[in-house]
């Protein structure tokens, strides 16, 4: 059978790892056609006007990977290099994280061309509110629900729901999720990611044997993913070493202050770390090649490449990011017995997060934090361990076992119901 290529790096990597666990499981051709394929690719051009008074034209992005199992569901993001292949790559990685949780969905992803910083709120709301308009043939509370991603939080959640509920004639809470506790959010959502990928490197160091309090972490990437990541293994009695942002690599070998970190970012959303300082601390230029046990990359993908993965000095990976690690730098860690924690395990507490909302928006019940981290934790831990599990009795490392696992349940639904979708 001839397999799908792409000059995309992120869809390229996603497609060598399904076809490479499809293979070790001996998934059918036809099977393995049909999940190699996108359900519904939607570009559309976004005219706003300025503040200015001039118009700009922005492209935005909705790919729909696979809705068999239910709606679609992924993130939206703002970002100046999102374009159509990075959104199906993402949408497919999302068919299988949700897959994976066990969770009533199937994968989407979008997102719109440009540079949030340089956009004022009043633009950023107009942007908004047209992308909205745009995708609001595709989006539905049973077909498709977006959520935040990189760059868009509660705010653009509600600006979307607003304007395809007004369209629609009605509220329809269940649109979109990642809102505002305020307005038909959820208590634990915005830490459940971070939490969720802190839970994995937990899991993963009681397998092992280690006591967290003998354990030295670094964080890639310090927005809302890392942060809580962060703050969570600090919480558990990790040392956390080292953390960075887009202004630079904080180290200190003797452990930071997390909680100091915090909430400076906490603080300042929009430059996080910039004003960051601590005792003993120092700005490194590479925070890979920082000596520690478990390194979480919570950015953006491919910075765990062929390039720079001989630098890496963990023992341990928890993918906090979508793809962070390449399959090439995948081949290097295996050789020098690093474990990697695949994302689409470590950081499913975002879209299991969503799901929760969705329940309470559908019931119009809601949950204290207590009752939904505590639901939270429990899926994680069971995910990890039939992850593990599988991995040591197949003999295959821990993202071909988390793959093979979410990879069946999607073929096993596509047998029940035929190739008429």
């Amino acid at each position: 059978m001839e397999k799908r290529t792409s000059a995309n790096v992120l869809l390229d990597t996603a497609l060598k790892n399904f076809y490479g666990a499809a293979e070790e499981m001996g998934l059918s051709d036809d099977l393995v056609k049909i999940l190699a394929q996108s359900e519904k690719k939607l570009e559309v051009s976004l005219p706003v006007e300025m503040d200015d008074g001039s118009v700009r034209v922005f492209q935005g992005y909705r790919v729909q990977h696979f809705s068999a199992v239910g709606p679609s569901k992924g993130g939206v993001r703002f970002h100046p290099d999102v374009d159509g292949d990075e959104c199906e790559a993402l949408a497919m990685l999302m068919t299988w994280k949700c897959s994976l949780a066990g969770i009533p969905y199937g994968g989407g992803k979008g997102g719109i061309s440009c540079n949030p910083d340089s956009l004022s709120q009043k633009e950023k709301e107009r942007l908004c509110r047209t992308f909205a308009a745009r995708i609001s043939p595709v989006i539905g509370t049973w077909q498709d629900i977006p959520a935040p991603d990189v760059n868009t939080g509660g705010q653009e959640m509600v600006w979307f729901m607003d304007t395809i509920s007004k369209l629609h004639g009605q509220l329809e809470p269940g649109l979109f999720t990642g809102k505002p506790i305020s307005y038909w959010g959820s208590q634990g959502r915005t830490a459940a990611t971070g939490y969720a990928a802190a839970t994995c490197g937990l899991e993963l160091l009681k397998v092992l044997g280690k006591d967290p309090k003998d354990v030295r972490v670094a964080v890639e990437g310090f927005g809302n993913v890392g942060s809580y990541a962060a703050l969570t293994m600090a919480n558990a009695g990790a040392k956390v070493v080292a953390i960075s942002n887009r202004s630079g690599v904080y180290h200190a070998p003797q452990g930071l202050d997390i909680k100091k970190a915090f909430a400076e970012a906490e603080a300042n959303p929009r430059e996080r770390l910039k004003g960051f300082t601590c005792e003993g601390c120092e700005k490194v230029d590479d925070i890979l090649s920082v000596d520690c046990d478990l390194l979480f990359p919570c950015a953006l993908e491919g910075v765990v490449n062929e390039k720079t993965a001989d630098r890496i000095k963990a023992k341990g990976i928890v993918e906090g990011a979508n793809g962070p690690v390449t399959p090439e730098a995948d081949a290097i860690l295996g050789e020098k017995g690093v474990i990697v924690v695949p994302d689409f395990l470590a950081n499913s507490g975002g879209v299991i997060g969503s799901y929760f909302e969705w329940a309470q928006n559908l019931s119009g019940y809601f949950w204290t934090e207590e009752e939904y981290n505590e639901r939270l934790i429990h899926i994680m831990k069971g995910n990890f361990k039939r992850v593990w599990d599988y991995s040591q009795s197949r003999k295959v490392n821990m993202r071909w076992a988390a793959f093979m696992a979410a990879i069946q349940r999607v073929a096993d639904v596509v047998k029940l119901r035929g190739v008429f979708l």
